[in-house]
């Protein structure tokens, strides 16, 4: 098994991927199955999934295959999933309603724990069974509660001040909605960047590069 600082990102990225893919073939009744199996449904190469396993300790055996419910297991592992992270979303508009009630977030490493959202709009409103609280609540609830992660789903122009805040308080990985680029300013924090209109303008180009336009 590889030190950590020695996985490249792609392999990190190709994870997810892997484990959803795994999770179907499970449903499907799919006990046991190849590098080259997987490789064929994926898109990716054998030698390429081989590389990618042997990162984190390899999995399976030559000649033997995997076995489809102990390689979840060992990836849900190598991704934090069997461990509840505890996260709190900014955020109670159109965009953080949506994360809150669609997300199956205990099924991906975290407990969502708190809502806070500063519009007077929102008070005595609950989502997905918690209370949406006043963003002058925070400071006293990450001063009670371990905040593992915080979920940003609000504009672009108030999330330098909430996430110097947030950084303040001692939360230091972000799911982050907002299109502000944190490490600007907070370069050691962990942040998963999600731009919707970067994969559309993604697909656009495809659709215009493949001659399907």
């Amino acid at each position: 098994m590889k030190d950590i600082s020695e996985i490249s990102s792609s392999v990190i990225a190709r994870l997810p991927r892997y484990y959803r893919f795994l999770c179907e073939l499970q449903k499907n009744g799919t006990e046991r199955i190849s590098s080259k199996e997987l490789s064929a449904k994926m898109g990716l190469t054998a030698s390429q999934i081989r590389q990618d396993f042997n990162c984190f300790g390899g999995f399976g055996q030559q000649g033997y295959g995997y076995k489809t419910e102990q390689l979840i297991k060992e990836l849900s592992a190598v991704m934090g999933l069997d461990e509840l992270k505890s996260a709190i979303l900014m955020g109670a508009g159109n965009m953080g309603r949506a994360v809150a009630s669609q997300m199956s977030f205990e099924t991906m490493g975290f407990s969502l724990k708190a809502i806070f959202d500063s519009d007077p709009l929102f008070k005595g409103m609950s989502l997905k069974g918690l209370p949406i609280r006043s963003a002058d609540e925070l400071e006293a609830w990450c001063a009670e509660n371990k905040t593992d992660m915080a979920i940003l789903c609000i504009p672009q122009e108030a999330t330098p001040a909430v996430a110097d805040k947030l950084v303040m308080l001692g939360v230091n990985s972000f799911w982050n909605f907002s299109h502000y680029d944190i490490h600007s300013k907070h370069p050691f924090v962990n942040v998963a960047n999600v731009h919707l209109s970067d994969s559309l303008m993604t697909l656009s180009y495809t659709i215009k590069n493949n001659g399907k336009g």
